[in-house]
């Protein structure tokens, strides 16, 4: 549950930091909340591990030593989309026609689905291309047909993006579409879409995209409607410290107007395959640096997810240190990122990420998607085997 006023934490001692950051350890430790100039230091320190040290003693405030993961799995329509060239950062989308389009039927999507866990998945996280000929009944029967076959599993589904496409090809409003979707068996909306939303950075990397301002509208309306949204920044590419200080501002303004934010994701910008003309990847530091900062200015937002996929399952354990709470889930497939040179491995088991969360000396706990702790029920032992003739 969000909360405006974080709360002190006594233990922390200013004097302890360098100077450049013992205003900011003073409003920690006091329960103050930081603000735009604190947000901007935050991207610009050279202190990464000092500003980890904060982070971390904030996460533990509000999670302690619990970290959580989700069994999910992601399933992507399409990637035929009209903005295909707007995004120059985009490495998942296409024309249509082109060598590396797909568009799955409905029959597609539900075997997909039973492929990759069927109801034993707790939540299908689908989000895909803005295709120019799937209209919104196409995904209404294909959510109402994947709650049919899956009632336990979750949909969360549809950036800001995509709703707003929806809205503004079929000319309704935002609360409609999210209400036919919702109908149909939407249970929230992913982060996907912010990038960053300075109007300059977004002019050069999606352009003619939906603004900022109709971003946030979307999860405005969707939280006002009860329908809980996670939001991102996408970061490591033409924007400065002071774009990504103002990102995250109007993010927490929002949660303060609206609240129904369960999560941020930090997202490094991959530079494969795409039309940014860059060539260089994030480093763990920096890549550390935004969880941390985004636990310390986000103080209205109650989870922080570091996504395996993106850093490493390797780095990811070390964010748990910085401030994140969340590691995301067991996947099976990730097209977005591995199309834009991620080579991290697609899935992770249950197993696999509990391992990862105990060696980092956290506690793992699953959770649904609205971070409600899941139970699993462990299987019946097996009946022991009957006597032989010979033993009685």
């Amino acid at each position: 549950m969000s909360t405006n006023s974080p709360q002190p934490i006594p233990s922390i001692r200013p004097e302890s930091f360098p100077q450049a950051l013992r205003g900011i350890a003073a409003k920690v430790r006091d329960g103050v909340r930081l603000d735009e100039a604190d947000a901007l230091l935050c991207f610009e320190t050279p202190h990464v591990l000092h500003l980890g040290r904060l982070a971390d003693a904030r996460r533990r405030q509000m999670h302690g030593d619990v970290t959580y993961y989700n069994v999910n799995r992601h399933i992507n329509p399409t990637n035929v989309c009209v903005y295909t060239y707007n995004c120059k950062f985009c490495s998942f989308a296409a024309m249509k026609g082109e060598e590396h389009a797909w568009e799955m039927s409905h029959d597609d999507v539900y075997r997909r689905a039973a492929e990759q866990g069927g109801d034993a998945v707790t939540e299908f996280h689908i989000v895909g291309g803005l295709h120019p000929d799937l209209d919104m009944d196409w995904y209404e029967q294909m959510l109402s047909g994947l709650k049919e076959r899956f009632p336990r599993a979750h949909l969360k589904a549809f950036t800001a993006i995509e709703i707003g496409w929806f809205a503004k090809r079929h000319k309704i409003s935002i609360e409609e579409v999210l209400r036919r979707f919702r109908d149909a068996g939407l249970g929230s909306l992913p982060g996907g879409g912010a990038e960053i939303f300075h109007a300059d950075v977004r002019a050069e990397i999606c352009d003619g995209k939906l603004d900022a301002e109709e971003w946030l509208e979307v999860h405005r309306v969707a939280h006002r409607m009860g329908i809980a949204t996670n939001c991102t920044m996408l970061y490591g590419h033409v924007e400065k410290p002071i774009h990504k200080a103002d990102h995250l501002m109007r993010l927490r303004d929002l949660e303060d107007e609206a609240p129904g934010f369960n999560a941020f994701i930090p997202l490094a910008y991959h530079p494969e395959n795409n039309y940014m003309g860059l060539e260089y990847h994030t480093t763990g530091t920096e890549d550390l640096r935004h969880v941390a900062a985004a636990r310390l200015v986000l103080d209205n937002i109650p989870h922080i997810k570091a996504y395996w996929v993106m850093v490493t399952p390797k780095l990811a354990q070390v964010a748990l240190r910085f401030g994140a709470d969340d590691l995301d889930g067991t996947v099976v497939e990730e097209r977005i990122y591995h199309m834009a040179g991620a080579d991290t491995v697609q899935q992770l088991s249950r197993d696999e990420l509990e391992r990862v969360v105990r060696e980092a000396g956290f506690t793992p706990v699953e959770r649904d998607t609205l971070y409600n702790p899941i139970e699993r029920t462990p299987p019946a032992p097996a009946p022991a085997p009957a006597a032989s003739a010979a033993a009685s």
